[in-house]
């Protein structure tokens, strides 16, 4: 891979680079065609990454279509394929892991200890082995793109971060592999969850910036799916994702809940139309 990108680098060609840990749809499609539309190459990894798991049955669990990716890879005109073993990435004795304790601190991170150090790590090695011209990433997972956009600002400035809008079912629902893992009740039950963001969003167009008031309507939004459990939901500074108090501009809210035995996140943006102390 190494000695592939080194060539293409020589050649003057730019690179768009998709990491993925496979399991490919339309969202991950997305970020193929804007690779395809703005690179001269176009590389997707897929890498079920072992060390960003917590659990390792969630692990085993975790789907590898690995002939249907490729032909969804070929299909979408990506130029290469990577797809290294966990060997490969993680030889015995590998020791260096790559951590941003401001960024991983609270949210996924406080629910999934450990799991931003392995996705910051295998970024980095990722990233030092394709030197892309620009990494696309989505935005749904919203703190992971946030993270990846500051390891690449610290450490590979050469690279550009795209963040890619979440690409959503035709009902809201934003794509993912783990939609798959939902009982028919339970994929209408998932709709709270991005319903919960679209009614806080709309208390924020409306001027109601207490961070008490809108976290609230999420939880009342939530509530209404019997399966449904929410784990957190916030309003926060897109930058640093820390809890607004003051809110200006934009905001990002954020949501993780369990719809039976899947866990689902999902984020949106919404700009304030005024500044209003916010609240509890």
């Amino acid at each position: 891979m190494q000695s592939e990108m080194l060539q293409l680098r020589r050649r003057g060609l730019t690179i768009g680079f998709v990491p993925t840990m496979g399991a490919l749809h339309a969202g991950h499609l997305r970020l193929l065609a804007h690779a395809r539309r703005q690179n001269d190459r176009v590389i997707l990894s897929i890498f079920v990454n072992p060390t960003q798991f917590n659990q390792r049955q969630d692990f085993t669990r975790y789907p590898r279509p690995f002939a249907r990716d490729a032909r969804l890879a070929r299909k979408a005109s990506a130029d290469y394929l990577f797809a290294p073993t966990a060997r490969e990435m993680y030889p015995p004795g590998h020791q260096t892991t790559v951590e941003a304790p401001a960024l991983a601190r609270r949210w996924e991170g406080a629910y999934r200890p450990g799991h931003f150090r392995g996705v910051a790590t295998v970024v980095t090695k990722l990233l030092a082995l394709v030197q892309p011209t620009i990494l696309y990433v989505g935005e749904k997972d919203a703190q992971q793109a946030r993270l990846i956009e500051q390891l690449v600002e610290d450490l590979h400035p050469a690279t550009r971060v795209i963040v890619v809008p979440t690409v959503r079912e035709p009902d809201g629902l934003a794509m993912s592999s783990r939609n798959t893992r939902l009982s028919p009740t339970e994929r209408r039950d998932a709709l709270v969850v991005f319903e919960a963001l679209q009614a806080a969003g709309r208390l924020i167009k409306s001027g109601e910036c207490r961070r008490g008031v809108v976290l609230r309507r999420m939880r009342t939004v939530v509530a209404r799916a019997p399966s449904a459990r929410l784990e957190y939901a916030a309003v926060v500074d897109p930058r640093t994702l820390e809890p607004v108090t003051v809110a200006r501009g934009q905001v990002r809210l954020l949501i993780a809940a369990w719809i039976g035995r899947t866990r689902l996140i999902d984020t949106l943006r919404v700009r304030c139309q005024r500044p209003v102390r916010c609240q509890g």
